[in-house]
């Protein structure tokens, strides 16, 4: 559920890998809490169904609020009760109690990417908790990601992920070609000869 030790995951589709560490600095918690755009509840409430979603109709009464600037995430999604009673609580389609999302300040600086985050953190909030094929589509649909040339943040998080990155270039096996790395993922062919790159 976005919870610390990542400051960029799957749902940024395939530009970045889950579990990439990388923190981003604002110099201030804005003064006003963070909002939820106007529909993105209702739009959240028409594309789940109550199986899947089984907390859905308590998202009004999620409270958001900015994490801390030296956050490691971009947005987390808290239950006050445990695992097991959360799951307990879904099968009984009973309330699941207060849920408090943070959303990092930095959002602030791109709009796109704040109502992604929220969006993503607000079907937690709804009772899809994993990271699966679902929960992304549900969130591509809703609010998708922007694309990384249009997006300053997630090309910031990109280079300090590439930084970390152990591999700083790329050689193909069939041709030698030797490229500068830009992209966390291994690319499939090699630029020059086309060959599946190994």
């Amino acid at each position: 559920m976005g919870r610390g030790g990542t400051m960029v995951g799957d749902t940024f589709g395939d530009r970045l890998t889950r579990y990439v560490s990388a923190s981003v600095r604002t110099r201030h918690i804005p003064s006003q809490p963070p909002e939820v755009p106007d529909g993105l509840i209702e739009a959240i409430l028409t594309a789940v169904n109550s199986e899947e979603a089984p907390f859905k109709t308590h998202l009004s009464r999620v409270r958001v609020e900015w994490l801390l600037p030296n956050a490691d995430c971009l947005g987390n999604t808290a239950f006050e009760m445990s695992h097991h009673e959360l799951e307990a609580r879904k099968r009984q389609r009973l309330p699941p109690g207060p849920v408090t999302i943070g959303l990092h300040p930095i959002l602030v600086e791109d709009e796109q990417l704040y109502v992604h985050t929220l969006a993503h953190e607000l079907l937690h909030a709804a009772g899809l908790m994993d990271h699966n094929q679902r929960h992304a589509t549900l969130l591509n649909e809703i609010a998708p990601s922007p694309k990384l040339s249009e997006s300053p943040l997630l090309q910031e998080i990109r280079s300090q992920a590439l930084a970390q990155q152990e591999v700083q270039e790329w050689n193909c096996s069939h041709c030698g070609f030797t490229w500068d790395r830009e992209t966390v993922r291994a690319p499939s062919r090699c630029p020059k000869c086309a060959r599946p790159f190994k």
